[in-house]
């Protein structure tokens, strides 16, 4: 894995910019419920779940809980 120097990030074009954050975004989102659904099927509880991710539990299961991720 190569590392990412901050200036590699630096456009003075705003476009590609928001681009490459909306992508950023929807990345996370596809992460974060792989990992939520992950938890859920190892027997986490909303609480444990909203902990790691620095949420509430209410928040993620708002979230997530009507995904099929183990309501």
């Amino acid at each position: 894995m190569t590392s990412l120097d901050l200036e590699q990030l630096t456009t003075t074009d705003p476009a590609t910019g928001l681009r490459a954050v909306g992508a950023l975004h929807r990345l996370a989102e596809r992460v974060e419920a792989i990992h939520v659904a992950e938890a859920r099927k190892a027997g986490w509880s909303w609480e444990q779940i909203g902990d790691a991710l620095g949420v509430t539990r209410q928040s993620v299961h708002t979230k997530h809980g009507r995904r099929g991720t183990g309501v």
